[in-house]
């Protein structure tokens, strides 16, 4: 499923109807925690006697699908959801979710760029306003917890990583992270810059969220395939790396167009650089993004 594809419907809805049916597909991770995949961001879910709690929800026209992928593993409703950041292809289905009585949460950031008009200078795109059901109506600075399912669900923000409203969801007890979109597996990422991400705030939120991982936790990328920390530690060195090989152009004075002909993602580009962000694109973002005042986040390691 082409990245580009997803970003495309999250802005035009008249594509839709080009596009092949989906299916949503469950895939157990623990006794009570799946990862549901459709076109749209990667989902998570726990369900139990506590109500379920989805993490995201993919576009509008598959509501209907994804509820229905739910009751065949758990006869609870939703009771909670949960949107990692703003973006129509993990919030297109709030409304219709919303109407059943679901409970959005999001991290502050979220409901503001819902809330208003956005610009993503990356498409050239304007998104209007969600309407005023789809807003989460929880909304939290820095982390919150939702004790259910015999687990605890920490939701903590991640700043301007993906975009400024970025939020990470660890089940302590199942060993399960979803890092929404600061964690695309397998494929370069897409960093918002034009709604507050940068290339080291997404390097902080992997550093945040590596000492939460040993070798038995599952880690649902925003897209991508399942991941765990093997995989979440050669991101984190990718782009580490080609962060750091592209600020020493910069300090060297390096145009953009120098520092693509010098590949600095070379080694990454067979396999990362085969999907919607191409390899010039990718180092054409971090450029920006080191040349940007408020990508300056304290950065580790």
């Amino acid at each position: 499923m082409r990245i580009f594809v997803l970003i495309l419907l999250t802005f035009c809805a008249a594509a839709w109807a080009d596009e092949p049916p989906v299916e949503i597909k469950a895939t157990r991770l623990a006794d009570s925690v799946y990862m549901l995949q459709g076109q749209g961001g990667n989902m998570g879910l726990s369900v139990g006697p506590g109500g379920a709690v989805l993490i995201d929800d993919e576009f509008a026209p598959l509501s209907d699908k994804i509820k229905a992928a739910i009751a065949k593993v758990s006869q609870n409703p939703v009771r909670f959801l949960i949107n990692t950041h703003w973006h129509g292809d993990h919030t297109g289905g709030n409304e219709n979710f919303a109407k059943g009585g679901v409970v959005i949460v999001a991290q502050d950031n979220v409901r503001e760029r819902m809330s208003s008009q956005q610009f993503i200078r990356a498409f050239n795109k304007k998104v209007p306003p969600s309407p005023p059901t789809a807003l989460p109506i929880v909304t939290f600075n820095d982390t919150v917890t939702f004790h259910l399912n015999g687990d605890e669900l920490h939701v903590f923000h991640v700043a301007h990583a993906h975009t400024d409203g970025d939020s990470i969801i660890y089940f302590r007890k199942h060993n399960v992270l979803h890092m929404g979109d600061t964690f695309f597996n397998q494929l370069y990422p897409f960093i918002d810059l034009s709604t507050g991400g940068s290339i080291d705030g997404m390097i902080a939120a992997v550093d945040r969220a590596l000492p939460l991982t040993d070798s038995k936790t599952r880690i649902i990328p925003g897209h991508g395939p399942l991941g765990d920390r093997a995989t979440l530690l050669k991101y984190r060195d990718m782009l580490k790396t080609v962060r750091d090989r592209i600020q020493a152009g910069i300090e060297a004075g390096k145009t953009l167009a120098q520092v693509q002909a010098e590949h600095p993602s070379a080694e990454w580009d067979a396999v990362w650089g085969q999907d919607f962000i191409k390899p010039d694109a990718f180092v054409a973002e971090i450029y920006a993004s080191l040349k940007n005042s408020h990508s300056k986040i304290p950065q580790h390691g």
